[in-house]
């Protein structure tokens, strides 16, 4: 009797889906994961680790909120003003970095993908630390691309945001995976 490994891959070998397989695994695996955090956070508002889930938001909102605003303006050259968090532009547009701009879901989600993905640990100690910091430098590059929308095109503020720089984030951890299912791995 065929086990559902045996059934899947049999089934893949078929209609020769093969190399597809780990690409549904890294889907299924985040959208797992996305629907979990989802539900974690804003149904059971982080049960049972709401003090500190809250202050790590806070603690990486703050931290991209600095960094994004020293980029924006001494890199590109954007005049802003700044409090509690908020860029203010010229044109009356504004940026608020709060904890759910922090970069912290799609870290842990790449932090649990790699766990929970095949391969061995040794590599993983340092390739979840840097994805970490890849991701937080995604994270800085949405700010300081949403800076330049609200400056130069500030009707596709809410477009580039939703639709744009959010999905963002999954090609990057999706180049991530990639890259250590073709080169670390094995």
């Amino acid at each position: 009797m065929m086990g559902y490994t045996e059934k899947l891959d049999a089934l893949l070998d078929r209609y020769k889906l093969k190399p597809l397989k780990g690409v549904m695994i890294f889907m299924l695996i985040t959208v797992i994961i996305h629907v979990a955090w989802r539900l974690w956070a804003y149904r059971l508002h982080y049960f049972p680790i709401q003090d500190f889930m809250n202050a790590a938001g806070n603690f990486m909102a703050d931290i991209v909120f600095r960094q994004g605003s020293w980029f924006v303006q001494h890199v590109l050259g954007i005049e802003i003003t700044t409090a509690n968090n908020t860029m203010y532009f010229s044109n009356n547009g504004y940026i608020a970095i709060n904890s759910s701009c922090s970069g912290l879901k799609p870290m842990v989600q790449f932090v649990l993908l790699m766990m929970l993905y095949p391969g061995p640990w040794m590599k993983k100690l340092w390739f979840i630390p840097m994805g970490i910091v890849v991701v937080h430098l995604t994270n800085l590059f949405r700010v300081t691309g949403l800076s330049v929308v609200i400056m130069e095109w500030p009707n596709y503020w809410h477009f580039s945001h939703d639709y744009l720089f959010r999905p963002f984030f999954y090609v990057v951890i999706f180049a991530m995976w990639l890259w250590w299912e073709e080169k670390l791995r094995r």
